[in-house]
């Protein structure tokens, strides 16, 4: 035993990177119990990578960090807002379940076939959603997919640490491991059409190596761009390219197409990764800068996009094991090809209770749809337009629900596709870290995926799909976000933040910002414009929808 006077043995501290982005990530060492004292109830909002905490404060120029204002809690305006909250909030659930009992609403009828019988009381089930329903009968089975991954995963990694030391021949291993694995994936979900997206693939890998051999970085970017998007244009007016319209001899084979037979649907993901490539190879070419290993080893989230990889690395073993990844194949999330890659050559160390703490998170939403399937009929009354003589607030309840429902079939894949990349060891970026009613800035709702353009708004409409209703989206989207923008430039935080007033404007603003997004969004991916008209003729038409709407 060690006398009391002898000072404990000092742990050596990691080395700060010369590189930006590259310092050692610390969060792997902190404590569960101190993650929550440190961060308190924004423990409740997921991270955008599970390996790294959120970006600390910043610092003035002293070192210092700046004064927080003083905290609200307890105050007289806190309790106002408790009130309505606790009234408001239950009032907003109870709406949309009475809207769905037969007794309270005249247009049952219309949208009744719609239904089917549930799990939960012994209520029926809204079975309207073609999209959700192929989600949920495929469930069980993606499941014990993932199940059997994710063991075979981990015996490999085993069994390469037990057969060697060698770290070059792990990564040898686990390529061979995720080769098979994608060449099955892929040939399991597009059968016969798999070909097709490897011409793709091969096309976009060959274009990419000529061009970048004659041709400037910025025409290579362009060529590439417009490559893909051709492509993508091309296999959706085809319906995929069918093999009867190739030969009348070969439409045979069009009955062989695996469990996912338009595969043209889930090309849009794979177009993104070959482009995230193209435009990773682009930078390294002219970028590239040899890294010590230390360094490379300790990446965070940022520097494994941002830091180029050797040129080696961006051969064709490694493109089409990134193409091919089979938790992210179906439907993301876009993980880009340098992160993907810097995380095959030095694995990230995830927590398990970090992961599942993620798995509750997923069962905690799949039990949230549950609920609303079996007591909000709010999408079988959207696809039977089943709302004639609703008042004001049911009218807005059943687009608000809508939103909710559709947030909902888009975070549920992408988050069970996530969970399944981090049970494999693969950090990927959380692409919805908000819904549009908790987010009172426009702005910052759409930067956790991209910017807020006008051209890049028209590219995702169509990327989602080559059609007006989603094209209106992206250019209804862009338009609300003006506002915003020109009342951030005339009222800037740092010259009237200190104003009593300047939180109430920006309250103002904020509620405005919510009613936006969720117009544009029921456009998008609800009602379509015609049916946006009707809902706000309906809000705006009378004193007492005004009044509901102010």
């Amino acid at each position: 035993m060690l006398p009391m006077h002898t000072e404990p043995m000092k742990q050596p501290q990691p080395q700060p990177s010369p590189i930006k982005g590259m310092e050692p990530m610390e969060i792997e060492d902190m404590p569960e119990l101190s993650r929550w004292r440190s961060r308190g109830i924004t423990l409740l909002t997921v991270d955008p990578y599970l390996t790294e905490a959120p970006d600390a404060p910043k610092r003035n120029p002293d070192g210092l960090l700046p004064t927080p204002p003083p905290s609200r809690w307890w105050t007289k305006e806190f309790f106002l807002y408790f009130i309505v909250c606790i009234t408001a909030i239950p009032y907003m659930i109870y709406v949309p379940i009475r809207l769905s009992y037969a007794s309270s609403n005249a247009n049952y009828d219309k949208y009744a076939r719609y239904l089917v019988p549930g799990w939960m009381h012994g209520r029926l089930r809204d079975n309207s959603d073609y999209q959700y329903r192929a989600i949920r009968e495929y469930m069980p089975i993606l499941f014990m997919l993932i199940g059997v991954y994710s063991i075979a995963s981990h015996c490999v990694r085993i069994c390469a640490r037990t057969a060697t030391r060698d770290p070059s021949r792990h990564r040898t291993l686990r390529k061979v491991f995720l080769c098979v694995t994608g060449i099955v994936c892929v040939t399991a979900l597009h059968g016969v059409n798999m070909p097709k997206l490897l011409l793709l693939a091969l096309g976009n890998y060959v274009l990419l190596h000529t061009a970048a051999r004659h041709c400037s970085n910025n025409m290579v970017t362009g060529i590439v761009w417009v490559y893909n998007c051709a492509a993508l244009g091309f296999v959706f007016y085809t319906n995929g390219i069918p093999y009867a319209s190739i030969s009348p001899q070969l439409a045979w084979l069009d009955a062989h197409a695996g469990l996912l037979p338009r595969w043209y649907i889930s090309y849009n993901f794979s177009m993104l990764r070959l482009v995230s490539y193209a435009l990773d190879y682009t930078r390294a070419i002219c970028g590239y800068e040899p890294t010590d290993t230390h360094a490379l080893c300790n990446m965070n989230a940022r520097a494994r996009v941002q830091q180029h990889r050797a040129l080696d690395e961006y051969g064709l073993q490694n493109y089409l094991l990134y193409l091919s990844y089979p938790p992210l194949f179906i439907a993301g999330p876009i993980l880009t090809y340098n992160d993907f890659v810097a995380q095959l050559v030095h694995p990230l160390r995830l927590k398990l209770v970090r992961v599942l703490e993620y798995a509750l998170r997923c069962a905690i939403l799949l039990l949230a749809m549950e609920f609303i399937l079996h007591y909000m009929y709010v999408n079988a009354i959207k696809n039977s337009r089943a709302w004639e003589g609703s008042t004001p607030m049911e009218l807005s309840m059943i687009g608000f629900w809508n939103l909710i429902f559709v947030w909902l079939k888009l975070l549920i894949p992408w988050r069970i596709f996530r969970l399944w990349a981090l049970l494999d060891g693969v950090d990927t970026p959380e692409n919805m870290i908000r819904a549009m009613f908790n987010n009172y800035s426009g702005m910052g709702f759409w930067r956790s995926w991209h910017k807020t353009t006008l051209l890049v708004f028209t590219f995702v409409a169509l990327w989602h799909d080559l059609s007006f209703t989603l094209l209106a989206w992206g250019w209804l989207v862009t338009f609300f976000i003006a506002p915003e923008v020109i009342a951030t430039y005339l009222l800037p935080q740092a010259k009237f933040g200190n104003r009593a007033w300047y939180r109430h404007v920006c309250a103002i603003g904020g509620a405005m910002n919510v009613q936006t997004m969720m117009t544009a969004n029921l456009v998008g991916f609800v009602v379509g414009l015609d049916g946006i008209q009707y809902i706000w003729s309906q809000l705006t038409g009378s004193w007492a929808g005004i009044g509901y709407t102010a």
